[in-house]
């Protein structure tokens, strides 16, 4: 992303920046602390010890002598519900965010005593819209939160609304219950199953549920919103949010891109252990003769598919007689064992030369851009989706949860860029159906491949010098610039008893990060 000329910040102005320990959160959220750095604004990044290496890329893209990226490392408190040794939620089973989000609450008085410590406190916390509780740390500080949004702005308002509104279902056991979204526009509608996971987990009373609405409520009384979007793709729902927050401190910044990806190439190691070399897959791509005739299928780092879904699509995919590249996750703590994630046997060898299977993580930025690739079957977590609108590929639409029944509704319904194949995290497609569909999608003169080159445009225009994403990041950058360390902040200058300054794990980096123990 392209970085104005103009944007002249205070190089003394420090930021806290506190992702949420899931990939689909962090990724986005290190994406935008490289543009933040680009600008010149000085960037403390809390992490805990195993997702430390999550920030090596970004680290990697600023180890030069005059860089503005520290990071403070916190170990994660415990929670009944939390296995121990377990800090991302990629490992863990969906029910999962709601422990991580609590246990990560627990850090209040830490952050506290770190802030009061240090010689150059930050001006504002920009954490994650899962962190809501930041925002009342920043209120005992007297500084500003912001938060961040790795959803679109649809799916976000949804998600605001529904705790805003605490909608409930008349018939506690009815699952298909459908409840209606008036005041966003174009009123969209969804079964109660198909609301927010963390939502519907909701019980009144139940500290750990309260402790969540808290934190959505707080992201509403938060300073400032920054939105992982750009404007030519959400403007309306944009709008929307800055209507229902009453104040125009919204910032959509998006599609956020990888600090190695801005020229559209080179993959960035950026998920894990793959079970097929990035070569492997290039050479693979590049052998294929036709351009936009291989489907790549991808669930994203949380899902993980019965063994009756592997086979169903493993089946379609055969009988499509398409070309594929297949990402599979496998089971992570909390599945149970032999009934998930399992690839059909022999089904390697019946596909050989025209499918790759891909067991772990895939390049996926770097499949999608590929010229060979034509469409994606997809989860519609957002990043994949402004991954895949970035490259220009159309979609086939498997929304299983979280934000992506929304994300959905937005490509399928509104953009028409998507064609919905299958719903929900259980329901099994149907193989002759869906064979159909993963064959037409890589057919010539598809409506929602031209729609996909135009929205690719939009996103190619937004990104550039000039462009309306740009202008906001500048925007941003301006405003944090502006805000000032309140008088009497700074309690203590020496570390406080129990915290310990050390040096980075990252010893290769020559940057400067300090390591908080709790001792």
């Amino acid at each position: 992303m392209t970085s104005s000329s103009t944007t002249t910040p205070n190089h003394a102005t420090h930021v806290l920046v506190f992702p949420y320990p899931a990939q689909g959160h962090m990724i986005p959220l290190l994406d935008l602390t490289h543009q933040l750095a680009k600008r010149g604004l000085t960037i403390t990044i809390l992490v805990t010890p195993k997702n430390l290496p999550f920030l090596q890329p970004l680290l990697s893209a600023h180890n030069h002598p005059n860089n503005s990226i520290q990071t403070l490392v916190i170990p994660l408190p415990s929670h009944p519900s939390l296995p121990a040794g377990f800090e991302n939620v990629k490992d863990l089973p969906v029910h999962s965010f709601l422990a991580m989000m609590c246990a990560l609450g627990q850090l209040h008085h830490p952050l506290l005593r770190w802030f009061s410590s240090h010689p150059n406190p930050p001006v504002a916390i920009i954490s994650d819209m899962f962190l809501g509780w930041a925002h009342r740390l920043a209120t005992q500080l007297g500084i500003q939160r912001l938060v961040f949004s790795p959803s679109g702005a649809l799916a976000l308002s949804v998600i605001d609304s529904l705790w805003h509104r605490l909608l409930k279902r008349d018939d506690p056991n009815d699952q298909n219950q459908v409840f209606s979204f008036p005041e966003i526009p174009n009123s969209p509608k969804y079964p109660w199953w198909q609301l927010s996971t963390v939502y519907r987990s909701y019980v009144e009373g139940d500290p750990d549920s309260e402790f969540i609405k808290d934190g959505f409520d707080a992201n509403r009384a938060s300073w400032g919103l920054v939105v992982n979007s750009f404007t030519e793709l959400e403007r309306v729902y944009l709008e929307h949010l800055k209507n229902e927050l009453g104040h125009d401190r919204v910032w959509a910044v998006g599609p956020l891109l990888p600090p190695d990806n801005n020229d559209l190439s080179g993959p960035a190691q950026r998920g894990g252990s793959s079970s097929v070399s990035v070569d492997r897959i290039k050479s693979w791509l590049d052998a294929c003769v036709e351009d936009h005739k291989v489907v790549y299928v991808c669930f994203g780092t949380q899902a993980v598919l019965t063994n009756r879904q592997m086979e169903a699509l493993a089946s379609g995919l055969e009988k499509s007689g398409v070309r594929f590249v297949w990402s599979v996750k496998g089971p992570t703590k909390g599945h149970a064992e032999g009934d998930y994630g399992a690839v059909p046997h022999g089904f390697d060898d019946r596909v050989a030369g025209r499918g790759l299977v891909i067991r772990g993580w895939a390049p996926q930025v770097f499949i999608l851009r590929h010229r060979a690739v034509g469409s994606f079957l997809t989860h519609c977590g957002w990043n994949s989706v402004l991954e895949a609108v970035v490259a220009g590929v159309p979609m086939l639409a498997w929304p299983m949860g979280a934000d992506q029944f929304s994300n959905a509704t937005l490509l399928v319904d509104q953009l028409k860029v998507a064609v919905r194949v299958c719903e929900g995290a259980g329901s099994v497609p149907d193989l002759d159906e869906l064979a159909r569909v993963v064959a037409e999608s890589v057919s010539e003169k598809r409506v929602e491949r031209e729609r996909a080159v135009e929205l690719r445009g939009a996103a190619l225009e937004a990104i550039k010098e000039g462009g309306s994403s740009v202008k906001e990041l500048d925007s941003l950058v301006n405003r944090l610039a502006a805000l000032e360390i309140p008088a009497g902040s700074r309690v203590h200058r020496n570390p406080p008893s129990g915290l310990l300054l050390a040096p980075t794990l990252l010893t290769r980096c020559r940057i400067s990060c300090k390591i908080l123990k709790v001792l």
